[in-house]
């Protein structure tokens, strides 16, 4: 697990674009009077999904080419408590990627203090969806993927990952 002193600041995560925003709804509050578990992980999976579709993953894709993702692993991070009202972005950053596989961080920000809440940690896998095994990229998608990732691994600050997950070659 990342220590605090090793998390990029807001103002870094903020290079990476905004993949979803939403506010805390009152019916995501548990017991607890704070922001269940479950819409962390929601937020990290709509924001990594945006991504994927970006890239051309998408409703046609599997309909039309039979193949998708799975997801294969996650590791969530908690670092701030959010609560009824917060504003919330999500800023996603390739960390790996294989021939079969994608390794993506979602960086959730609480808006309003400017401080980073959570990090959802993914493993997809590309799969055909027929025979439900795991296939290479095809060039298109493979080539939105390496952009990202060249891209962000421009960026000055470590990917605050947690090395319990990531490509296998």
């Amino acid at each position: 697990m990342p220590k605090a002193q090793l998390l990029p600041h807001v103002q870094e995560i903020r290079q990476l674009p905004s993949a979803w925003d939403d506010t805390v709804q009152e019916d995501w509050i548990d017991e607890n009077g704070h922001m269940n578990i479950r819409y962390y992980i929601d937020l990290g999976g709509h924001s990594t999904d945006k991504i994927c579709r970006d890239v051309g993953i998408n409703d046609s894709y599997r309909s039309l080419r039979r193949m998708g993702v799975f997801t294969a692993e996650q590791h969530v991070q908690y670092f701030k408590e959010m609560h009824l009202g917060t504003n919330i972005t999500t800023h996603v950053r390739v960390i790996g990627l294989s021939d079969k596989t994608v390794h993506m961080a979602s960086l959730i920000v609480n808006a309003d203090t400017d401080t980073l809440a959570c990090i959802y940690e993914t493993l997809l896998v590309h799969v055909n969806m027929d025979t439900r095994s795991a296939q290479p990229f095809p060039e298109d998608v493979a080539t939105g993927f390496k952009q990202l990732l060249e891209e962000h691994q421009q960026l000055a600050w470590d990917a605050p990952i947690s090395d319990s997950l990531g490509v296998r070659n």
